[in-house]
């Protein structure tokens, strides 16, 4: 084949896959092809958008034997997490799709109801396909369906809680459930070959466990010796398995278990789910793979194998964006010197050590950073512990993620007022990973905690003192909450009153303009558009959001008209808490709170979702023009 030839080729497999069913027709041969170019395809395309690249160069074999083994939609397919489903959503028919991967009106970065009947669960939080598929399986098993469920776990997700809830019940349930196990973080090899695949397959046949039932039955009748002499061939025989291919701890659970198998071989792991399906119980595949296989910049990356990059060069795997300082690299840098400072100080993050900045105390202080792994409500109580034992710790979480730990933060942390700083990232609207991931409710369900306290800079350099503050902070937990991306240029108050700082203010005390973290130069713009339509605005940063300062329902009483901005729900949030304080101090001026409706929002840049929501400069101040006016004709 000349090389014209070969370039006009590539892609060809690919561009004829518009459902599972063109890849059940394929040979193994055209099988290797079509892993190649999916590679290409996906490489081609994130690196322009930006998107999970790693974990799902890591399972393209194991998405492709899936779709051979069983029937989707009929046969269900779960992904945990849900950042693994890229190579699905391609098999699956959406390929036209991924120029538009993680923007406006493009298809999500998880899976989505609205874009597929192949997509059932919308799960982007770790841990939780699992239960999701022992409530379907006992679903179909009590409806008389036969129809099979699988949920593939893998990148980290097995290391939350939820994962062995859910095991401990699939075990006890019995019902037919394919658990397949993608292991992108285990350094031995995996055990292939013949041998291999004939044990595998022949510990799942259903007439070898009958025999093995009877034995035990046998046995057991038998006095005195039944019970211990099953019990010692149980023994050997799992000793025996434990020699030929490394065994976890699923079949002590309960579960059958099948490998570990070679995770990039499609033959391989086509046999084994074959036999988990005709098994008729609940049955873990442990596949091995490598995280950003067959994409050097990603196996090559020690960080997180290009767990998820923005936009970069497909040569050098480079970010293509210009370097900018963001409020991650602050944080990270100024734990580092606090550290250094207090040797009480430790940090705690939850599988986000690199995204959440904690990486960088690790890397001076080892012995004083914990990963917990994807398990943010052990972080919380684990903190706890810490706290008890005379530490101070900072757990480094982003802010959707919090929200799974709020019983520990509740009563495990707060109820026992201990010190544990809990720093939220990617507070707000987050925008291209979609609703699952905004951080807009933190200051909502947190704000019902006793004894907690809540800031939120506006930028780099109140950052590094609220951090400050929220360490010093000895009787009880605190939350440091800052959004994505890059910081803003610093903006200084022209004074502070008490723990609040006032940005600008005018000789008329029309509008007080409270805006939240890093609405402050938002507010500082709006403030100016007012003032050209006659009106004064003052416009504060409360830093501490909760409790309500006391200085801001003071500030408040001096004006005729309070207005609240956030990038958090309004239900429950700022706007409604000060209202709260404004009406028990008995102060009667009237209030309007903007912030983000109660709603599922969907993906799209941070700007053009803030947007959508009227929460731009220009709407906010076109909405305050129309209030203080009306105040002028209908005095309240």
């Amino acid at each position: 084949m000349s090389v014209d030839e070969d370039t006009a080729n590539q892609g060809r497999l690919l561009a004829a896959v518009h459902g599972p069913q063109d890849v059940k027709r394929m040979s193994a041969t055209e099988l290797d092809i079509l892993a190649a170019e999916i590679r290409d395809f996906l490489i081609a395309k994130v690196s322009r958008t930006g998107g999970h690249i790693g974990p799902n160069l890591g399972v393209v074999e194991i998405t492709l034997a899936m779709h051979r083994v069983f029937d989707s939609p009929r046969d269900r397919l779960l992904f945990d997490t849900g950042h693994q489903a890229y190579v699905h959503k391609i098999v699956t028919g959406r390929q036209e799709g991924f120029d538009q991967l993680r923007q406006r009106g493009g298809l999500s970065g998880y899976p989505s109801q609205a874009e597929s009947e192949h997509d059932i669960i919308e799960n982007s939080h770790a841990s939780t396909a699992l239960s999701y598929a022992d409530g379907l399986a006992k679903a179909y098993a009590l409806r008389g369906e036969s129809r099979n469920v699988v949920a593939v776990v893998g990148d980290g997700a097995l290391t939350g809680g939820m994962c062995w809830e859910a095991l401990n019940n699939i075990a006890a349930a019995g019902n037919p459930l394919v658990i397949v196990v993608n292991d992108n973080g285990r350094s031995y090899a995996p055990t292939i070959g013949g041998l291999a695949d004939h044990l595998s397959t022949l510990r799942l046949n259903p007439g070898y466990e009958k025999v093995l039932d009877a034995v035990k039955d046998a046995l057991g009748s038998t006095p005195l010796v039944g019970k211990p002499m099953y019990e010692v061939l149980h023994a050997v025989k799992k000793g025996i398995k434990d020699a030929v291919a490394p065994q976890a701890m699923f079949e002590d659970l309960g579960i059958k278990y099948v490998g570990p198998v070679d995770g990039h071989d499609v033959a391989a792991v086509e046999s084994a789910l074959r036999a988990a399906k005709n098994f008729g119980g609940p049955v873990i595949v442990h596949a091995v793979t490598r995280k950003g296989y067959g994409y050097r910049p990603a196996e090559e990356d020690e960080a997180d194998c290009f767990h998820g990059p923005g936009a970069f060069d497909i040569a050098t795997g480079k970010a293509t964006a210009a370097p900018s300082v963001k409020w991650t690299h602050v944080f990270a840098d100024e734990l580092v010197a606090i550290a250094d400072e207090r040797p009480d100080v430790v940090g705690i993050t939850a599988a986000m050590a690199e995204p959440t900045g904690i990486a960088k105390l690790a890397r001076k202080y080892p012995e004083r950073t914990y990963d917990v792994g994807i398990a943010e409500q052990h972080a919380a109580t684990s903190a706890a512990g810490l706290a008890l034992g005379g530490l101070h710790p900072v757990v480094a979480v982003y802010a959707t993620f919090l929200n799974r730990a709020f019983d520990q933060v509740l009563l495990d942390v707060a109820m026992h007022k201990l010190p544990v700083t809990f720093v939220l990232d990617r507070a707000g609207i987050t925008g291209p990973d979609g609703p699952s991931h905004y951080g807009i409710w933190d200051m909502s369900v947190f704000g019902v905690v006793p004894g907690l306290r809540i800031a939120a800079p506006r930028d780099a350099a109140t950052l590094r003192e609220e951090l400050r503050e929220a360490i010093a902070v000895d009787d009880g937990p605190t939350i440091l909450r800052y959004p994505t991306g890059a910081v803003a240029a610093d903006l200084p108050a022209v004074r502070r009153v008490g723990t609040v700082d006032v940005l600008t203010e005018s000789a008329r005390t029309d509008v007080l303009l409270v805006a939240v973290g890093s609405f402050g130069e938002l507010g500082m713009d709006v403030a100016a558009r007012v003032a050209e339509q006659g009106y004064g605005v003052t416009v504060v940063d409360p830093r501490w959001v909760r409790p309500v300062p006391a200085e801001l329902v003071e500030l408040a009483a001096g004006h005729r008209l309070v207005v609240t901005v956030e990038d958090g729900v309004r239900v429950g949030g700022v706007g409604d808490a000060l209202g709260q304080a404004m009406r028990d101090a008995g102060v009667r001026v009237p209030l309007r709170d903007l912030g983000v409706p109660a709603e599922w929002h969907p993906h799209g840049s941070r700007s053009q979702i803030l947007a959508d929501l009227g929460l731009t400069a220009q709407d906010v101040a076109r909405d305050v023009t129309g209030w203080i006016s009306r105040l002028d004709t209908n005095p309240v």
